[in-house]
């Protein structure tokens, strides 16, 4: 049997923080390695850094990876989801900071195999408005113990259905914002009050 062919993984990171809310503080690492299959790869988390190796069964290539993460992360708590075009990973950061790390390996060095991945990435100011991608249901319904997605705020996406993200304002009750001024019709009483009480406020 010849020998597979040896090579390194491309590997895509994006992240998010926080300073109070660990399920809301992790790293997002997606492993481009086809077609290996789960039982024969063999995958090492450890707080400090990451190991992988797996053979493809098409490409008949040996993927190794061996990286040491910036910062330490919280193994019992990070999640792994295997498909078979990648590993996908949420790794929670071990230490409660509202900075973003400034880049996923210790050694500052630049590595050809590891991008920045866009579709999952949001800057660090803007992330507390961003809803989270479907990427987090592959792991047993995101990253916290009750299921939550990661640290969706969904009064922010308009009630809707279900509070599922994408779904706003569909069915008869829908929390669209196109529905505003009809509620606002149905709550007459509530304007009178309002201006009710600047005028007080007005005549003190």
């Amino acid at each position: 049997m010849a020998s597979s062919d040896k090579a390194t993984p491309e590997v895509l990171w994006a992240q998010r923080s926080s300073e109070t809310e660990p399920e809301k503080n992790y790293v997002i690492l997606t492993i481009s390695v086809p077609d290996v299959p789960k039982e024969s790869l063999k995958l090492d988390l450890k707080p400090t850094g990451l190991k992988f190796e797996g053979t493809s069964d098409t490409k008949k290539t040996t993927y190794l990876l061996d990286i040491e993460f910036f910062a330490e992360v919280d193994t019992e708590n990070s999640k792994t989801h295997h498909t078979p075009a990648n590993i996908q990973m949420i790794l929670r950061k071990k230490e409660l900071k509202e900075e973003y790390w400034p880049r996923l390996l210790k050694d500052k060095a630049k590595v050809h195999f590891l991008r920045t991945d866009f579709d999952k990435w949001v800057d660090e100011d803007e992330q507390n408005e961003a809803p989270e991608d479907d990427y987090l249901n592959q792991f047993g319904g995101g990253m916290g113990e009750d299921g939550g997605f990661g640290g969706i705020d969904f009064s922010k996406l308009g009630g809707g259905a279900g509070g599922m993200p994408g779904m706003e304002g569909i069915g008869a009750e829908g929390g669209d914002d196109d529905d505003d001024d009809e509620d606002d019709e149905d709550m007459p009483d509530l304007e009178e009050d309002d201006k009710a009480a600047d005028k007080g406020k007005a005549k003190a």
